[in-house]
């Protein structure tokens, strides 16, 4: 498994997989914001000799957009001399292990209230003491955090996730949509970061080529679940009242990336590229202490209806 991993061909061929994937979803987003619309800024980078990572990325990036306000799809490939603590968590053997790792990682903050943000990963990972065998795992997932809910959105959304998800068990949406709520569940506030969706990490259990095959379906699948929602809602009306309740909402999400999102925190404690890793901030956000949605009202709702664990299908 790790073998085949570390194989020439095959890290080509993920890498492959992962850049590609990158700019599919670009293109798509460059075609929903229009000829008149924003386009992607695209920034290769690569990290200094001597610095503590190693490695290179491309960083793509559209803002103040027409549909988009902020929407940035990251892919990056690097090397390491150990494993940040955010990795081994759950695998205390490879504490201080050297590591490689490759992803896509993309949030998208729409100017429109009523179109939902939403976050999607895939990655892999291979670690390993010197002279022994390597170690190497999946993770990814996609989630949908909505402003104001609708209940169709969020149904498609999850039916999308369990039909990629599909042909590699009948479990793994009902595992992945359980790990998604209990992962982006904001513990302090009592309520879910939105509506969910799919989420797993550590994972290797169907072998290297069917765990690949796996996560690039769930990549694969993201434009299907999203898009739709987005030419649908992207016209809808909206004034001053919607858009400081976006920005508020904007905030909470801000939280949860900074405090408790583990991929950012793999980033920011390995030694990564900061400004590629808070691409996921959106452009304006603001906080209130304390605020009250009145009793009825559709914010109200969000939180009554759409921030709390349901099965969507």
């Amino acid at each position: 498994m790790s073998q085949a991993f570390n194989t020439e061909s095959t890290v080509a061929r993920v890498r492959g997989y992962l850049v590609d994937l990158q700019a599919r979803i670009i293109g798509a987003l460059e075609a929903a914001e229009g000829a008149r619309g924003a386009r992607a800024v695209t920034d290769p980078w690569h990290k200094a000799p001597g610095e503590l990572l190693q490695g290179d990325g491309i960083t793509r990036i559209i803002e103040g957009g027409r549909v988009f306000e902020r929407a940035g799809c990251g892919f990056s490939h690097v090397r390491g001399p150990q494993l940040p603590p955010s990795a081994t968590q759950h695998r205390p053997e490879l504490a201080g292990a050297p590591f490689e790792a490759m992803g896509v990682s993309l949030v998208f903050h729409p100017r429109n209230p009523y179109v939902p943000t939403v976050h999607m990963n895939v990655r892999m990972i291979a670690a390993g003491h010197p002279g022994q065998e390597p170690v190497c795992w999946f993770g990814g997932g996609m989630d949908l955090t909505p402003y104001y809910g609708f209940d169709e959105d969020a149904v498609h959304f999850h039916r999308s996730c369990r039909d990629a998800l599909a042909p590699f068990g009948e479990d793994k949406y009902p595992r992945f949509k359980q790990w998604c709520d209990e992962y982006f569940y904001l513990k302090h506030r009592n309520e879910q970061r939105g509506v969910g969706g799919v989420f797993f990490d550590d994972f290797s259990e169907l072998g290297f080529e069917r765990s690949l095959g796996m996560t690039q379906a769930v990549g694969d699948a993201f434009l299907g679940a999203y898009l739709p929602i987005v030419e649908k809602r992207q016209n809808t009306a909206f004034g001053e009242r919607e858009r400081d309740f976006q920005l508020y909402r904007r905030g909470r999400y801000v939280e949860f990336n900074l405090v408790w999102d583990r991929g950012t925190h793999f980033g920011l404690q390995s030694g990564g590229r900061t400004e590629s890793i808070l691409l996921s901030m959106p452009p304006l956000a603001s906080w209130e202490y304390r605020r009250e949605a009145p009793e009825g009202s559709p914010e109200a709702e969000l939180t009554r209806r759409f921030l709390v664990r349901r099965d969507w299908i």
